[in-house]
């Protein structure tokens, strides 16, 4: 069997497909290209094959994965659903989380800080509140701790803003008081704030 050509894809230009013997086999990266070095005109066998379309998976799906985090900070969890979700088997997820970990793209303690960032300015929002959302993220529990001790956020004062940013929309304070605690702030807390509006 003879790689007859290497061409550059229309749609998707950092990626070639290869030709065997006249017929599309596979596509790579332009890296996994490289790391490959074939070159039209290069004889392989069965067993060549088989190795390279398994390199091809294995590489599209690397070029799949990375897309997926750099839209977005993720945890391992997430990237393991994606995997999951996407039919990528678990010995490609062993090849392909390593890399992501080793270029800074995968790594929840970076992902549980961004995350309590990016909520922080969203919303006003209870560190009790945000604990449970990043175990909903499957982020180790000692990750979770670490990220929510460094967080400086005056859980009083977000209790207070929240207060004033809501009264409106919540006349009745046994309403606001259930809202507030939906929220994931406790009820000592909440009574408190609410009692200096008195």
């Amino acid at each position: 069997m003879k790689i007859t050509a290497i061409k550059q894809q229309v749609k998707r230009q950092d990626r070639y497909s290869v030709f065997v013997d006249g017929a599309y086999a596979f596509s790579l990266s332009e890296g996994g290209l490289i790391e490959s070095r074939l070159a039209s005109g290069q004889e392989v066998d069965g067993e060549q094959l088989a190795a390279l379309k398994k390199t091809a998976g294995l590489d599209k799906a690397y070029g799949n994965a990375l897309r997926y985090v750099a839209m977005r900070p993720r945890s391992e969890w997430e990237l393991k659903d994606y995997f999951r979700r996407k039919g990528i088997d678990e010995e490609a997820g062993k090849h392909i989380m390593p890399r992501l970990r080793g270029l800074g793209l995968l790594d929840d303690m970076a992902f549980a800080r961004a995350w309590l960032a990016n909520r922080r300015l969203l919303k006003s929002t209870s560190k009790r509140r945000l604990r449970m959302e990043l175990m909903q993220k499957h982020v180790p529990e000692d990750i979770i701790a670490t990220a929510l001790q460094e967080d400086e956020t005056d859980e009083r004062q977000t209790l207070r803003d929240l207060v004033a940013k809501k009264r409106s929309r919540y006349p009745d304070e046994r309403k606001l008081m259930q809202y507030l605690a939906r929220q994931g702030f406790g009820f000592d807390d909440i009574q408190s704030v609410l009692a200096e509006e008195s």
